[in-house]
């Protein structure tokens, strides 16, 4: 059997996939495969008219870019365009992933996992589910600030509320502009509603590990729930 190793993090807005997905990637030493850095990073080096050509559409980053902060999901084919070639790349290098926020949509969820089983091995791939209620979900992204250096999010508590500055780097606390407003998070939990959960019943037809856990109450309650219920080892 191989070595190799994938996890795949899902769950609404606000479930704690990127913090989970950081203290999987510190404790088990896999890369953190982060989606919505990729989109972030392709959208802050785009120009005015930047395009890929994917079976014969165009997908215009300006368009992409305007979902996105409006917390409509992006055009699967140009989102999985860019996961397909970072996945093969990382594979390549023999890196074991852990991803949060990938896949989003059913269409990603079908043009991935065959990849992800070609490269890793479907015994290597675990999916762990978060489930958080709409209510939380608002009131975490509400909250929700991070560093802006290093675009890791601050957890909202008693001991951080009245932080203004990174206590990791230094760099000042930011909201992320637009994604965590409250109207925009309502759509962005109605977006994960008919769009992502959908993904759900597909990895249970096509065998794939799934495992469930309750994503409330603290960090180290969570991430010990995700790896007892999923078997995760060192």
């Amino acid at each position: 059997m191989s070595s190799k190793q994938v996890v795949i993090l899902l769950g609404p807005p606000g479930a704690g996939k990127g913090t989970q997905a950081s203290l999987l990637s510190e404790k088990l030493s896999l890369y953190y495969f982060e989606t919505s850095k990729i989109l972030e990073q392709s959208f802050k080096s785009f120009k005015g008219s930047d395009s890929i050509e994917i079976d014969g559409q165009q997908y215009y980053f300006q368009d992409q870019s305007d979902k996105w902060k409006k917390g409509i999901l992006c055009d699967p084919p140009f989102v999985t365009y860019l996961v397909k070639e970072k996945l093969r790349d990382l594979e390549k290098r023999g890196e074991d992933i852990v991803l949060a926020g990938s896949p989003r949509t059913l269409y990603e969820a079908k043009k991935l996992m065959p990849l992800l089983e070609e490269l890793y091995g479907k015994e290597n791939i675990k999916t762990v589910l978060i489930e958080i209620s709409p209510e939380e979900s608002l009131a975490r992204n509400s909250k929700r600030r991070i560093c802006s250096l290093m675009r890791h999010p601050i957890l909202y508590n008693q001991e951080t509320k009245d932080l203004s500055h990174c206590p990791l780097d230094g760099s000042p606390l930011v909201k992320r502009e637009g994604l965590d407003d409250p109207a925009v998070i309502k759509v962005r939990w109605k977006e994960y509603q008919e769009r992502t959960l959908p993904i759900i019943d597909y990895l249970k037809a096509n065998s794939f590990n799934l495992n469930k856990v309750n994503g409330e109450g603290s960090v180290a309650k969570v991430f010990e729930r995700i790896l007892k219920t999923s078997g995760l080892k060192e």
